[in-house]
């Protein structure tokens, strides 16, 4: 069993990121992955103002069939603990993908430097409907500056990945009017489709359909140099970490008409919910609420910046994320 935690330190504070219990191939792709998402947490961080640095923590996940046996993911988790205590402090984990509130308890046993716990022991719990709102929020934003208005009763959404945060996103679009298009590999997740009267669809053929936001909900990496010429969406807004396979893809779908709305401002509800549990005065779900749905003013910046100097809204994320970085150094 092998445990990572990459950190970005600056002089914000803690650097905060998800614990992400993973397969890979070898070492190399787990240190690979906690760098890359890391990086990802220390853009998502400044851009959103948190006084924190950014980190991720990965622990390689052995065969299902080991996993299964009876200790092995406690004993995956209480390693992990030593891992992120040996730090001191410098980084504090939280739930991520393969993890949950639950797990979280088990990290809390060997070591203080956890969040995301459950509501009943004093933390904000799961971070999965902050990010959704987040996710909502900013295709409000999006289809405003897009359409002429943030309203989705009307509009086609495709979500891709029906997991924790794509389905409570799927859930919201519909309840506001929105025409549902769905994928995930799990065809299970077919009864949530029916439920909400959504039409299912492969993920590639998600992808290329015709419809007013393509919403990425799954692993990132989903738009590419053969995937970006056939997004059939005008917006692109999603909960997705490193949709793009490479930077200069932002310019290739400006140039195509469609807005993509950077990743690591649209998904940035989680870790400002887990934020303001580590707030003095503790935490409180109003105050979340609030900080999370600022998520669409930032946006709104950016996009704002974008247009006034002709760069992708990329650029003028990296842009924000860096001026507020060399200000806290």
């Amino acid at each position: 069993m092998v445990s990572i935690v990459a950190v970005h330190s600056t002089a914000r504070g803690p650097s905060l990121g998800g614990c992400r219990l993973w397969r890979y191939d070898d070492t190399r792709s787990a240190v690979r992955d906690a760098l890359r998402l890391s990086r990802a947490m220390t853009y998502k961080s400044a851009v959103a103002g948190l006084p924190l640095g950014g980190g991720k923590g990965v622990i390689m996940a052995p065969e299902a069939s080991v996993l299964a046996r009876r200790g092995m993911r406690r004993a995956l988790l209480l390693d992990f603990a030593d891992t992120v205590d040996a730090l001191g402090g410098a980084y504090v984990g939280a739930e991520d993908v393969g993890t949950s509130a639950r797990d979280m308890h088990v990290i809390a046993e060997g070591t203080r430097h956890v969040a995301g716990l459950s509501r009943r022991r004093g933390g904000s719990g799961d971070p999965s409907p902050w990010t959704a709102l987040g996710v909502e929020t900013a295709i409000r934003v999006a289809c405003a500056r897009v359409f002429g208005s943030p309203e989705l009763d009307g509009r086609t959404v495709a979500v891709a990945g029906l997991g924790s945060v794509g389905a409570r996103l799927a859930t919201a679009c519909a309840r506001a009017g929105a025409a549902l298009l769905v994928s995930d590999i799990d065809p299970a997740k077919r009864d949530l489709a029916d439920q909400l009267g959504a039409r299912w669809l492969a993920p590639d053929a998600l992808l290329a359909a015709p419809a007013d936001v393509f919403a990425p909900c799954a692993l990132g990496g989903v738009l590419d140099h053969h995937t970006v010429p056939r997004v059939g969406a005008r917006i692109v807004a999603g909960a997705a970490n490193n949709q793009l396979a490479d930077d200069d893809l932002a310019e290739r779908l400006r140039d195509r008409g469609v807005l993509w709305a950077p990743d690591f401002v649209v998904n940035a509800g989680g870790i400002i919910n887990i934020a303001v549990e580590l707030e003095p005065e503790g935490y409180d779900p109003r105050r979340a609420r609030t900080r999370v749905r600022e998520i669409g003013d930032t946006l709104g910046r950016i996009l704002d910046a974008a247009a006034a100097t002709g760069a992708t809204p990329l650029a003028a994320a990296t842009d924000l994320a860096s001026r507020r970085l060399a200000t806290a150094t």
